[in-house]
């Protein structure tokens, strides 16, 4: 058995082929993710929020389908869907909205399908280099309990959970700001307005490589789920 150590891992622990499955991607961003499923031959839909991102996606992935639009209004039918994912991608949703969003997510899979959630913890070198930037601590927190009270509610049923660490390295501490900014646009200004402090912080929170590079860990927790 291969490690599980990426998002594609988690998905091939429950479906180790996914060719020919129609699978949606919730915050799909700019297509990274849905390329990988796409690769295995997948039938793959993203939807995200951002104008950017969805032409971004619509670019890099020509044989997937993208849309505008959030997860807790979901413009698909009822069953529709073999597998939903979302990648590091629902504590951005805002967090009256999470429980519509698992509705919504439990809603358009269909009969044995399976919504898959990886998720970064507050915890790890990455994320406290984020820190200075944007404190995720409530919204990670946030969603962790969402998930929890979807389950507990009977929304969702839990079929397994996954930790790991993934771990990112950056040759300087510009190549983490950049990678940070283009998940989330909007932390340009901090960034630009803080630049030297932010920089010290992420230096602070790296290890470093044989060569210099800084490295980062953040563990992950992946929620494998069915509809109750």
């Amino acid at each position: 058995m291969q490690p599980v150590d990426n998002p594609l891992a988690v998905v091939r622990s429950v479906r180790p082929s996914i060719a020919g499955l129609r699978i949606l991607d919730i915050g799909c961003g700019a297509g990274n993710f849905a390329g990988q499923l796409a690769a295995e031959g997948a039938e793959v839909v993203g939807i995200d929020p951002g104008v950017d991102a969805i032409r971004a996606a619509m670019a890099a992935v020509p044989q997937a389908n993208f849309v505008e639009g959030v997860a807790e209004a979901l413009p698909f039918d009822t069953a529709t869907f073999d597998l939903c994912t979302m990648i590091n991608a629902f504590h951005h949703v805002p967090e009256m909205a999470m429980q519509t969003a698992l509705r919504e997510a439990a809603r358009i899979i269909r009969p044995n399908g399976i919504v898959i959630i990886v998720e970064p913890l507050p915890t790890g070198t990455f994320f406290s280099a984020l820190r200075l930037v944007e404190d995720e601590t409530v919204v990670r927190l946030a969603a962790q309990r969402a998930i929890e009270t979807a389950i507990q509610s009977g929304v969702l049923s839990r079929m397994a959970t996954l930790n790991y660490v993934r771990r990112d390295v950056f040759p300087t501490a510009d190549g983490f700001l950049d990678r940070i900014v283009a998940v989330d646009p909007s932390r340009r200004e901090i960034v630009e307005q803080n630049k030297s402090a932010v920089r010290t912080a992420v230096l602070a929170a790296a290890a470093r490589d044989s060569e210099g590079s800084l490295i980062f860990d953040q563990p992950i927790k992946a929620d494998i789920l069915e509809r109750a």
